[in-house]
């Protein structure tokens, strides 16, 4: 699908934060049904948006620990509401364009406009065994960079069309900076796709400037949900004990929560940030400066 050209002169306001007493946006939200998502989720709540929030809900043969469930996804609904916000919630999975495209317009029917898009849906396939090395390579880089790439094609055409601009925040990784999970395909895929994030977000910021679209990427460290805190991962580290333990933040915690993330989303898609765009923010305990 192409876009339509509009000459730099005619762009759009670049200010796509939430103010008091204005009409309530509209978060495109993947991966919503716990950990980042759901936090992502209920911090935009409570800063004034309505969310679309999509999940498999399903678990992947190819990824060692159990992914979110339908009865999570209905817990983030619930806390949205507790948050003052309305959630569309919608099962969908982001490696399969036309059903994630079902799932959106659906979802946009009701809502009426998407002003941000957090295409969080990830997975990290690490484990000590590999049963079956090339379809987790696959699997990985179609939820971790095709998915990406499926949610925003799906979203960007509404934002242009209304003309309000709006922001698109990628879930990248300290992995996006570093080649830092050798030995696995699991971890190539992981660092791969991570790093391929960085490139959609600067290609996407040169190609919708002209609409007032920013598009930046978050890196975060280690955070405190089921993808890191699993056996399977355990069991990774454990392969590697010396290079696991060369893995490890500057600042004295072994993991950040997903507030924090969401606190800097919630940063980088408001006003305050308006002429930020094309940049990978670090939220890692200082992981990505270690001499």
């Amino acid at each position: 699908m192409g876009y339509p050209r509009v000459p730099r002169a005619a762009a759009h306001p670049v200010g796509d934060g939430v103010s008091p007493g204005k009409t309530r946006r509209v978060a495109v939200i993947t991966g919503a049904a716990r950990g980042q998502g759901r936090s992502h989720a209920v911090t935009l709540a409570e800063a004034g948006f309505d969310i679309l929030g999509i999940d498999l809900c399903a678990d992947l043969a190819t990824v060692p620990y159990s992914l979110a469930t339908p009865e999570d996804l209905e817990q983030t609904v619930v806390a949205v509401e507790k948050a003052s916000g309305q959630m569309i919630a919608r099962r969908a999975d982001v490696r399969d364009f036309y059903a994630l495209r079902e799932a959106i317009d659906d979802g946009l029917r009701t809502l009426g406009r998407v002003d941000v898009v957090l295409p969080n849906a990830g997975v990290a396939a690490l484990d000590a065994t590999e049963p079956d090395r090339r379809a987790r390579f696959r699997d990985v880089v179609d939820v971790n960079l095709v998915g990406v790439w499926n949610t925003v094609e799906c979203c960007v055409p509404t934002m242009i069309e209304a003309g309000r601009g709006g922001c698109i925040v990628l879930t990248s990784s300290v992995a996006g900076f570093r080649g830092c999970l050798p030995g696995s395909s699991g971890g190539d895929a992981y660092v791969a796709s991570k790093h391929a994030l960085v490139g959609l977000a600067r290609n996407w910021a040169n190609a919708w400037s002209r609409y007032g679209i920013r598009v930046n990427t978050v890196h975060p460290t280690g955070v405190r949900t089921p993808m890191v805190e699993n056996a399977a991962l355990a069991r990774f580290h454990d392969l590697d004990p010396v290079g696991s333990a060369e893995r490890h933040n500057l600042l004295p915690v072994p993991m950040v929560e997903p507030i924090d993330i969401s606190n800097a989303i919630a940063w980088l898609i408001s006003d305050k940030a308006r002429y930020v765009t094309g940049i990978s923010l670090p939220v890692d305990a200082g992981w990505s400066a270690r001499a």
